[in-house]
This record gives C-alpha cells, structure tokens and sequence, in this order.
C-alpha cells in the first residue's frame, strides 16, 4: 500500500505569531516536505492547483519537475488537475514531459477544483462543469492512446491530423484517478475507463464517500475491470500528532480553529468525532486510519494532509519524523496483514502497466503464431 502526502498549497498566516509567509518561503517550503517524505519512507507526493490567493501551486509539473530531480522513489502526482479549464492538449504534453523528466514516477488525479471563479479566468462557464470533465478527459485518452488525431467537440476547436509531443514514456499513458467529493457521474467515469478512484476523505463523515466508493466498485466490476474488491481506490485523511495527545491538542487547536476552511465552525472535538481527521497520538493515528478499511474496503493509496492552516515548516518536518518512526511501519505491517489475496496492494505504476502492455502483446502474438486450428 502506498503512504504519502498532499498539499492544497495554502499561503495561510500562523495564528500564534501572526506571521504569514511568503509565497517564495511556501514554494521552497513544499520542495523541502516532499523531499523529507522520502527520506521518511513514503511514496507519493500530490500536489493541489489553484489559480487564485491564497494558494500558490498554479503550475503543478513545473513544482513536480523540480521534485523530481531531487528525488529517487518517489512517485509524483497531484491532488487536483482542473480537467474543466485546462485544455486536454496541454494536460497530455505536460505529464508526458514530466513522465520523461522523472523516469515514469508520474501520475495525476483529475477533478473540477472547488473554485466556481476559475471558469470564466479560462473562458469556460461553470454550468458547463461535467459536459467539459467527459468531453476533456475523452480527448485527453485519444491524444494519449493515439498517435494522430482527429477530433471535434463542443468546447474546443477541432484538431485534424494532431500528433501530441513528447509521447507518454515507452507509449504508456500515466495512470489517472479521477477525485470527487460529491459527485456519482465522477465515480461512473473512473469506473467506466477502469481509472482509479480519490476520495477526499477530509470534510464529510464516512457515510458519504462509502456511498461514492460503493459505486465506483459496482460499477468498476460492471465494466469488466476485474471485482469490485480489485478496484483501484485511494482516500485522502489529515493529522497532527504529538507523542503525547494532550501536547498535540492544545498545539494544534489554535491553527484548527483559525484555519480557513474549516475554523470558525465545528470545534476541534466535534470535527475530529465526525470525520477522519486525527489530532493526538502516534496510537491514536494508527487505529483510526485502520479503520478506513473497514468502511471503504481495502485500498492502495493513503495519502494525508499535514502543511496546512498556517503551520511552520518546521512543526511540519517533525510531522512526518514522528510519522516516519512510529506510525508508518505499523500501517503498512497491519494492512498489507488483512488485505485478501487478489487484491492488489499498490495502484498500477507505469512499470507495471508497461509490463502488463507486453505480457498481452506476447500472448496475442503467440495466439496468433499458433493459428486457429493450434490453439489449445
């Protein structure tokens, strides 16, 4: 199973000293977390995109280029690629370099974002929302799949004769989660392509992405993808922790009850209750993100939000060394422990996909040589 973070790139004021940094002090703020979750022992590392203050992530495989090359392991994805207002052709040729550029340690997760402003700054309009995800993402897979392509559509001139540049690496496309908080026509369109699937798994309690989650394996099976157990899943989660979990309590209650998306509402107590959130213990950590499990069934990846609400770099650094040293090797042992056999551990990766490609070009190959009346 695959443990990493996700960043929404917040610029965020700390309300302890009331200092807030500076995009520059953010930006190479994320370089230093992502390379740290490495040296911890993690896998992935998702990057948001936003187009307005105060986020500052509007260029995500221009941050994952440069993490790249700092890094060995780690495989580099975002949290929301906006397939509504960026154009297809621009999505392929960007994540095609950067497969490139990081030897194949390169997937995405594609969404609509959560901000109604951005469709007008790209010329597109909002009620247009799920006409351009299915329109976008279907261009998206021919310019991938399809040396030449001709095409035409509602919300993009048309393309004759279009090769996209650089082709994905070794003519294997990335792998694609398509993320939704809210919507089932999302969980039908990754079920349908045999995507994988990222629930948020931040803001709502459970009972709403186990509803999301229960579709998308239906339907994952329906399309001839495989069980719905062996569908792809992912979940987002977020923590603070301390070894001690009074200590953690009362340090993160101020940025939890200043923080822009979620303070001012419920308290820490009631937020912490009612969904996946986890403010305490090492101990406290492990036994509520195993329980993920069993509400949505065993999944490949979890990754968790930590570099938000206004938190220093340096609380978040020590974010994940305690991570690192007490609770990651727990939560790889006890889920790897209760997964059934046949259900993969970790999401496809661009190796594995490359070696299923040649393995099924082998067998048809040899089906072939053999001819009709030799095939036994």
């Amino acid at each position: 199973m695959q443990f990493g973070i996700f960043s929404v790139g917040d610029v965020t004021t700390d309300p302890t000293n009331h200092t807030t940094p500076t995009e520059y002090e953010r930006i190479k703020g994320i370089l230093k977390i992502a390379k740290h979750a490495e040296e911890i022992g993690m896998d992935v590392f998702a990057t948001g995109e936003h187009h307005n203050p105060p986020f500052y992530p509007s260029s995500p495989t221009t941050l994952l280029g440069y993490i790249a090359a700092q890094t060995e392991h780690l495989t580099l994805s975002t949290a929301t690629t906006l397939i509504t207002t960026n154009d297809p052709v621009k999505i392929a040729e960007d994540f095609a370099m950067l497969q490139h550029v990081a030897d194949g340690r390169v997937d995405l997760m594609l969404g609509r974002g959560n901000t109604g402003p951005v469709y007008p700054w790209f010329g597109k309009s909002i009620q247009d929302s799920l006409e351009l995800t299915f329109e976008n993402y279907q261009l998206l897979r021919r310019l991938w799949d399809e040396e030449v392509v001709d095409w035409q559509g509602k919300h993009r001139t048309p393309l004759q004769g279009f090769t996209s540049t650089p082709r994905p690496l070794d003519g294997v496309a990335p792998f694609v989660w398509h993320g939704s908080i809210r919507t089932p026509q999302i969980a039908e369109l990754a079920a349908y392509f045999g995507d994988g699937f990222f629930a948020n798994n931040i803001f709502w309690p459970k009972e709403h992405y186990m509803q999301l989650i229960g579709l998308y394996r239906e339907r994952f099976e329906h399309y001839g993808h495989g069980r719905a157990d062996q569908a792809v899943v992912g979940l987002g989660g977020q923590f603070f922790i301390r070894k001690n979990s009074q200590d953690a309590v009362n340090e993160f209650r101020p940025y939890f009850d200043n923080a822009p998306v979620y303070g001012h509402g419920p308290s820490m107590e009631d937020f912490t209750a009612q969904t996946p959130l986890t403010v305490g213990s090492p101990q406290e950590l492990i036994e509520k993100t195993l329980k993920f499990a069993d509400y949505f069934g065993d999944y490949q990846r979890q990754l968790f939000l930590i570099d938000h609400a206004g938190l220093p770099l340096k609380t978040v650094l020590e974010q994940l060394d305690l991570f690192g040293a007490e609770v990651l090797p727990t939560l790889r042992r006890e889920f790897e422990a209760r997964r059934p056999a046949g259900v993969p551990s970790d999401p496809p990766s661009h190796a594995s996909r490359k070696a299923a490609r040649d393995a099924a070009a082998t067998e048809a190959a040899e089906s072939a040589a053999a001819g009709p009346g030799r095939q036994g």
